[in-house]
């Protein structure tokens, strides 16, 4: 698995070297309404249902947004590390969890807290024949080059576009 990783990303590093612009993606994900508490967020090729959290009005038995958040950091992460890993020919397994906390009467507003997460914690648990320098390095490396723990922690410029379509009484 190791030579086929490296063996798929080489043509892709060169072709970014010669071609920075070739580097260049805009990802892409959209929130369709499926019923007052619930929409359909298409991502890549997938589908997920997502549903406001069951202490702010959702039924609890779908994924909410925050569950959407902190599954992308896991999946990121986890993702990442075992790239690493297999870049760095070491003999190792990872599993990633995640947990954040935050506090529900910000976004009901039902009082003046903070909307959103206050913390995340992320444990990653590396298991194989590894020695501790290596480790260090997974480690690093890792939290160099996840696209979405570098997003949170480096916190990009968000705009936001509102359009505001017309429509006849009734019609949602």
């Amino acid at each position: 698995m190791t030579e086929n990783l490296r063996e798929t990303q080489a043509p892709l590093k060169e072709t970014y070297e010669r071609d920075p612009e070739a580097a260049q993606v805009t990802l892409t994900a959209t929130g369709e309404r499926a019923d007052t508490t619930s929409c359909s967020v298409e991502v890549g090729e997938a589908v997920y249902e997502a549903q406001l959290h069951e202490g702010a009005g959702g039924s609890g038995t779908a994924a909410c947004s925050g569950d959407l958040l902190l599954g992308a950091l896991a999946a990121c992460s986890q993702l990442t590390a075992q790239a690493v890993i297999e870049n760095m020919g070491a003999a190792a397994d990872v599993s990633v969890a995640v947990e954040g906390d935050l506090d529900l009467r910000g976004t009901m507003g039902v009082a003046d807290v903070p909307v959103g997460f206050q913390a995340l914690r992320m444990d990653v648990t590396l298991r194989g024949a590894i020695d501790p320098e290596t480790a260090a390095s997974i480690r690093d490396a890792t939290e160099r080059y996840c696209v979405v723990y570098r997003t949170l922690v480096d916190s990009p410029d968000v705009t936001t576009e509102w359009t505001f379509e017309e429509s006849a009484e009734g019609e949602i």
